[in-house]
């Protein structure tokens, strides 16, 4: 039916530099030739995050390029785009982050149908040691699957 979807942009640091507690899908406030541009797959989360202004949400950071045929309508590649949420999901987050030391992390940009989503996580900022904790059990991970490999080739 119409809830296909596609993703656009995925950002992998988010998990690599934080630990994602909870998710949640909200709407983007976009312009046409900015949804014909992701439609192209033109768009980066990597560097953004999601800040909480005089009771809205956006999104800054995130990078759409311009589209070729846009001309005067094309706005800002890296403007600061309105989330669209509800009163009371502000609320609980904006408490979350000011109580409990969370951030927003934007992790995931897809179509829905014909609406574009973003897919944020509350987040919590992993130290050094977590980070390589990590990376030891991605090796470790690695090792297994290369032996178990090994051993069903032989078989």
């Amino acid at each position: 039916m119409g809830n296909s979807i596609k993703q656009i942009a995925n950002n992998k640091k988010a998990f690599h530099d934080f630990f994602v507690e909870e998710s949640l899908e909200c709407g983007i406030q976009l312009f046409g030739t900015e949804v014909k541009s992701l439609r192209l797959g033109q768009a980066s989360i990597k560097e953004s995050f999601c800040q909480i202004r005089n009771g809205e949400c956006f999104i800054v950071g995130m990078h759409i390029n311009p589209y070729e045929r846009g001309n005067i309508f094309n706005k800002d590649p890296l403007r600061d785009r309105k989330l669209l949420l509800h009163r009371r999901e502000i609320d609980r987050l904006l408490g979350k982050i000011k109580e409990q030391g969370y951030t927003l992390m934007p992790l995931r940009l897809y179509f829905k149908g014909s609406l574009v989503k973003l897919d944020m996580g509350l987040s919590r900022g992993k130290k050094i040691y977590d980070k390589r904790e990590d990376m030891k059990k991605k090796a470790q991970r690695r090792e297994l699957e290369k032996e178990f490999k090994k051993a069903n080739i032989r078989v």
